[in-house]
């Protein structure tokens, strides 16, 4: 059985999971609308990926007979300067969801939640994967700058990637 203190934080998550999602597709959007077909195909598969987080969470705490509850998704931006702008915020976005995720390791702590904590490790360990993965894209945006043959096939390449399994 979850604490209420836990069923609350994990319920927020799943808010933080989807707002993950619905920035990714904002910002395949935004990619879209600049024709950068690959960079949107990125995010597009990065939007199924947070919305599969967050169903990790609503299944959790399903599993262990807590509720869910589902709050209202604040809308994300629309609106970037460059990809390389889209891709910073990606990265600090991965940043505060870290935040957020060893937050609830240490709440599953406090709580004795040990299937909690157990759970939340999986999260922990997929954190430092997408953090890293922007930041790598962040790194060779900086390289090639914000025009030119660097920037297309950096599109090209982000246009390659396939959806996780998991």
């Amino acid at each position: 059985m979850l604490s209420p203190k836990i069923q609350d934080a994990f319920n927020k998550q799943i808010n933080a999971e989807l707002f993950s999602s619905y920035l990714y597709l904002s910002m395949a959007g935004y990619f879209e609308a600049e024709s950068f077909k690959g960079m949107a195909h990125w995010m597009r598969i990065q939007a199924a990926e947070e919305k599969g987080h967050a169903m990790r969470f609503f299944d959790f705490i399903n599993d262990r007979g807590g509720r869910v509850t589902l709050a209202e998704i604040e809308a994300p931006k629309t609106q970037w300067n460059s990809p390389l702008d889209a891709f910073q915020d990606a990265y600090n976005h991965e940043l505060k969801i870290s935040g957020l995720i060893n937050d609830l390791m240490n709440l599953a702590a406090v709580e004795k939640d040990g299937a909690g904590h157990d759970f939340l490790e999986w999260f922990v360990r997929e954190q430092v994967e997408e953090e890293a993965a922007a930041q790598l894209i962040v790194d060779q945006l900086k390289l090639v700058g914000d025009q030119g043959v660097g920037l297309y096939l950096i599109d090209q390449q982000l246009g390659q990637r396939t959806a996780a399994a998991g």
